[in-house]
């Protein structure tokens, strides 16, 4: 059995297919009652509400003809405007800076108010069940990995296109109809208020792929479900010792386990571990075992050798 079996991520194919609407779509079609001018903690208690209806309707739905047509306000708007109040006192990654990226200050990611692109196209270097893939690179990123393969970007986050919204939502729409699986976002944490605004863009039925490295507060984890289909996620270190020491990322272990089992809960996952040399009793094994356990129905582990990023696939037995 291989990890593109339909038998694995079921309904991100059965998004990727039409059959089925992709998640972002029926939050759109659930009609919230809310105010921009509340407070953070009024327009959560909404959502809290909100998520229960959408539960309730994502359950019911088994084809993409029941959906029913977009609401205004929606879900999806709560959650643009939840995102947006967060800016306010950033706390979209753990590192929660608590800066007014409004106001063009800048936290540990370097990212004000404005997201920026370096690249979008389709992708056929991506795991066998997302290719070809609309992989959108968002440049800066909340790591400082010595090993970044991607520091050109990731460590530059002025360089690359200001992203307007509903430009991106447009192109996802051409790629879509020139054969794209999926649309991925790569690096996407610091950028959620302006990936909610890009989908709250879109009408067409695409899977959406949250790219990351998994180090996302639990505030932006509630946001995401109702959103994401798939979290193409980073499990990098199996001590918080060698996350500090490679990323400087401190708490690292509770807050990626957190984040994948919420994932585990609302949507399907890919499991990334990059093997680093000498840390497989450190770092490998743990994940390893901790994934059999507490997320052992996700698609695929995909182990990549840091040096050569030669893939190798273990895949759990989801009985």
């Amino acid at each position: 059995m291989t990890s593109g079996s339909p038998l694995y991520l079921p309904r991100y194919f059965e998004v990727m297919k039409d059959k089925l609407p992709s998640q972002f779509l029926v939050s759109q079609s659930v009609s919230v009652d809310f105010n921009k001018d509340s407070t953070l903690p009024e327009l959560w208690k909404i959502h809290e509400t909100a998520m229960r209806s959408f539960r309730k309707k994502f359950d019911s739905i088994t084809s993409i003809e029941e959906l029913t047509p977009h609401a205004s306000p929606s879900l999806l708007d709560l959650k643009v405007a939840i995102a947006d109040k967060i800016l306010q006192s950033c706390h979209f990654c753990e590192r929660r800076c608590g800066i007014n990226r409004k106001k063009k200050e800048i936290g540990y990611c370097r990212i004000d108010a404005v997201s920026r692109y370096s690249a979008e196209f389709l992708h056929h270097g991506e795991e066998p069940e997302l290719v070809p893939s609309h992989t959108i690179f968002f440049t800066g990123c909340n790591f400082s990995c010595v090993y970044c393969q991607n520091w050109q970007i990731s460590q530059s986050p002025e360089s690359g296109m200001p992203i307007l919204p509903q430009e991106v939502a447009r192109i996802i729409t051409l790629r879509r109809a020139y054969g794209s699986r999926n649309v991925n976002f790569v690096t996407p944490t610091p950028h959620t208020h302006t990936i909610l605004k890009i989908l709250n863009g879109l009408r067409v039925n695409v899977p959406v792929v949250w790219n990351s490295n998994m180090y996302y507060s639990g505030e932006i984890a509630n946001l995401l479900e109702g959103v994401v289909d798939v979290y193409l996620g980073d499990f990098r270190y199996g001590s918080d010792e060698c996350a500090m020491k490679y990323s400087n990322a401190p708490d690292y272990l509770s807050v990626v386990t957190r984040n994948f089992i919420k994932a585990y809960s609302s949507g399907e996952i890919l499991l990334r571990q990059l093997v680093i040399p000498g840390h497989i009793e450190c770092c490998t094994g743990p994940i390893v075992k901790w994934t059999k356990q507490a997320v052992p129905k996700i698609a695929s582990m995909n182990l990549k050798k840091s040096k050569y990023q030669k893939k190798f696939d273990i895949i759990f037995n989801s009985s």
